[in-house]
């Protein structure tokens, strides 16, 4: 009975302490002054701002550069608050502290949150709870991430906060130097003035004394008094891209550096058995080492070549005679998958199947039935991530520590792998993030981490670089899962919708992303997942019933975050389909869709606006026909807090469809670089464009078939539309901008192409595959011998 008590009131306090850290508001984000250090030439003056002996402002940068301009846009937010030139703002590293940690990211992607539920002022309770839980548990867990297009929404209110914070310490301490008060002084590009006395002083004076003074009440800037934000700075990374000094991880160079590649097996879930050749690859003028690899991270198992240089490496490595050994359950086969998506899909939407994460109404009642069914099925492939940079990582072990040099979107994790891998404490590593040469979610994967820290281990002090060559990015990437929409609409008589059942299928990405690289979750997860139904349960259209759900599966492919994420598909299933629901109740898309947009006016606007800029008939500038041989089609989409809509403009030519012109209008909250957010826009236009043509991944027998840029074709200059971006004035705080462009695209395109042929289309890519691989291709691979492990 005593052990009982005792459990019982162990509980009972656990219970109490729970309930307490419940109710807590997040663990503040401002940091002490510690956390960034002071320096001999620079004062911190919290967890995110130091004062530099020359006057300039020091910015730990918890974000990855990955050509979405985040170095220019963070530092706008710190030059605005304490009134310096932006060129004074200098990004620092901000280290592994769990205070730079991405909040916005994990609020975003975790919350299944539909947005008539987040309307301002008319938020639920269960969303405004939500999002005060996660909050709490992504500030403990602190993980540093660069991704789901949070930057500047994380960065918001922290950033400015800390400038400001350090605005009122450096005033309070001019004015105990000065004996004069704070509202009598003003600030000019860094200098603080006090006009009566003529005094005037730069921060950097004030800089040591500043740090022990207490900021008293803190202010942010109102938008009237805004200099900086909203303008279109130039951005600070450009100039050193353009000449060449800008540095990524692949164009790093060590002294007495060492270089290595790695091979896998051509079958996905392969790896090495016999290895032939090792002595004399290792006679060869410049081979340094040959090692297997295990898997790290979720990766597979490979073998590496060490060489003075990248070629030298290669070609060691590709002399070597492998016998590559295959699952006992042999690979995946995309065609075979797709079949079952598609079954997964129909089966799941008819049955009431699957995870629904959007319920309205009572889709089984009388009331719903309508008189008549109207269903379409929807396809779409795996996708590679094909960042011209391909995977690279620097490593050096020496005197019990290690460094790493790689562009990564999640330092963290990747400095935990490194740490697991030499058996060492994560102290005793450092991660220095490099430029990335693209990300778009494959480098929040970190295995390439773990095999250079193991190459780095057999070369005795000598730091490696490791770059896998381009056919093992394309071939060993985490996929963008293939997908498939069963969607099907019960019509009154009219031919307007009554109720919609809308059942997609397809991989989890982030229980597999969890268990390759959270490992002290320590087992298989498979909780429901927010990114398989983004994009179709949180449609705008007010359908009265609905029952919108998922179809989780396990395919064998290894998946990741792609850009957009299940926004990326799922956007073409909602739009080409509520297109086709617009036909079917005659009327025009556009029309049909503000019909229904009636509690969502921000929606409705973008709509509106993006109709009047493209001259859609019946809008502002609809009177000029489009030249013969062309149409029009339209998307709108919310992803990752934006809401983007599409015209696009296209014809079809002997390559095929030819898209001319592309009209964007989006509604980000506030914008804080107006220059950055329509590149942005601009790149996932060209990026979304390049999926929807050509963008798939094969695999036969458990083999990738597109090894290089030949065969996963881009979209080439000559056929980039001309692009126009139309940006709503919104007092919002920002949402995201690097992904939202992507979604719009394809369905935007396939509607357009609709208009032009009668006839729909359904699957992705909307172009036809080569007809056969190209040199070099899938075919010829070597063969594999099956064996247990």
């Amino acid at each position: 009975m005593r052990r009982r008590a005792w459990l019982l009131s162990g509980v009972a306090a656990g219970g109490a302490l729970l309930v307490g850290w419940s109710v807590l508001p997040p663990r503040g984000r401002l940091g002490a002054p510690e956390r960034l250090g002071t320096t001999r030439d620079a004062v911190a003056l919290n967890g995110w701002i130091r004062i530099t002996v020359d006057g300039r402002v020091e910015l730990a940068m918890n974000r990855s550069e990955m050509g979405q301009g985040v170095h220019t846009a963070l530092p706008m937010l710190v030059a605005e608050e304490l009134d310096v030139p932006l060129d004074r703002v200098v990004p620092v590293p901000a280290g592994h502290d769990a205070l730079y940690g991405n909040v916005a990211a994990f609020v975003g992607s975790l919350l299944p949150v539909h947005p008539r539920d987040e309307q301002p002022g008319a938020e639920t309770a269960r969303v405004r709870v939500g999002r005060w839980m996660v909050s709490k548990v992504a500030r403990e867990l602190g993980i540093n991430m660069t991704g789901g297009s949070s930057s500047v929404a994380d960065a918001w209110e922290v950033l400015r906060l800390a400038a400001a914070t350090a605005r009122a310490q450096l005033l309070g301490a001019a004015s105990l130097a000065w004996k004069l008060p704070v509202a009598e002084f003003a600030v000019v590009d860094g200098v603080i003035e006090h006009a009566a006395s003529g005094q005037r002083a730069a921060y950097a004076v004030f800089a040591r004394a500043a740090a022990i003074t207490p900021p008293g009440e803190v202010r942010l800037k109102p938008a009237a008094a805004w200099r900086l934000i909203g303008t279109s700075a130039p951005r600070t990374d450009l100039p050193a891209k353009c000449d060449g000094r800008a540095r990524y991880g692949i164009d790093l160079r060590l002294p007495d550096q060492l270089f290595a590649v790695v091979r896998h097996a051509p079958m996905l879930g392969g790896w090495p058995g016999r290895i032939d050749g090792i002595d004399e690859v290792l006679r060869r003028p410049g081979v340094v080492r040959v090692l297997r690899l295990p898997p790290y991270a979720g990766g597979h198992a490979a073998v590496a070549v060490v060489g003075r240089s990248v070629w030298h490496a290669r070609q060691g490595a590709e002399a070597l005679r492998i016998d590559w050994r295959a699952p006992p359950a042999g690979g995946p086969d995309s065609a075979a998958i797709a079949d079952r998506l598609a079954r997964a899909a129909r089966e799941g939407g008819e049955q009431g199947g699957g995870v629904a994460f959007h319920s309205r109404g009572d889709v089984d009642g009388d009331a719903a039935r309508g008189v008549r069914e109207f269903a379409a099925a929807y396809r779409t492939p795996y996708l590679a991530h094909a960042a011209m940079e391909p995977l690279n990582a620097t490593a050096q072990v020496r005197d019990g520590r290690i460094e790493v040099w790689v562009p990564t979107q999640v330092p963290g994790l990747a400095r935990a792998l490194a740490a697991r891998v030499a058996g060492v404490a994560p102290e005793a590593v450092t991660v220095h993030v490099t430029l990335l040469g693209g990300g778009f979610g494959r480098r929040l994967d970190t295995e390439v981490v773990g095999q250079a820290v193991r190459i780095a281990q057999e070369c005795q002090g000598r730091p490696v670089q490791l770059v896998w060559p381009r056919e093992e990015d394309m071939t060993h990437d985490v996929y963008r899962p293939a997908g498939a929409a069963w969607m099907t609409a019960r019509l009154d008589a009219r031919g307007q919708p009554v109720s919609i059942r809308w059942t997609s299928a397809g991989d989890a990405i982030s229980p597999r992303w969890m268990e390759r690289n959270l490992p002290a979750l320590a087992g298989p997860v498979d909780t429901p997942d927010k990114t398989t139904g983004e994009g179709l349960f949180d449609s705008p259209y007010a359908f009265p019933h609905q029952r919108i759900a998922h179809v989780a599966t396990r395919s064998g492919v290894p998946v990741g975050f792609w850009r957009s994420v299940g926004h990326s598909h799922n956007a073409f299933f909602k739009e080409a389909f509520v297109d086709e629901l617009a036909a079917e109740a005659g009327q025009d898309p556009v029309a049909f869709r503000l019909a229904w947009l009636r509690e969502l006016p921000r929606h409705a606007e973008v709509l509106k606006r993006v109709a009047d800029e493209a001259g859609w008939p019946g809008f502002r500038g609809g009177g000029k026909p489009l030249p013969a041989g062309r149409a029009r089609g339209v998307a709108l989409h919310e992803s990752f807090g934006s809401i983007v809509a599409m015209v696009v403009e296209a014809s079809l030519d002997e390559d095929g469809p030819r898209v001319h012109r592309v009209v964007v209008a989006a509604d980000v909250g506030t914008v804080v670089n107006p220059g950055i957010v329509r590149q942005q826009l601009e790149g996932g236009v060209v990026f979304g464009l390049t999926a929807a043509l050509h963008g798939r991944i094969d695999i036969v027998g458990g083999a990738v078939q597109q090894t290089n840029y030949p065969a996963y074709r881009l979209l080439p200059l000559a056929r980039t539309p001309r692009i126009e971006v139309h940006l709503l004035a919104s007092e919002r705080p920002p949402a995201g901008v690097g992904e939202p462009g992507v979604p719009p695209v394809a369905p935007a395109l396939a509607n357009a192409l609709h208009a032009l042929t009668g006839r729909r289309w359904r699957e992705l890519p909307l172009m036809p595959p080569p007809a056969a691989p190209p040199a070099g291709g899938g075919a010829g691979v070597p063969p594999l011998s099956a064996a247990p492990r």
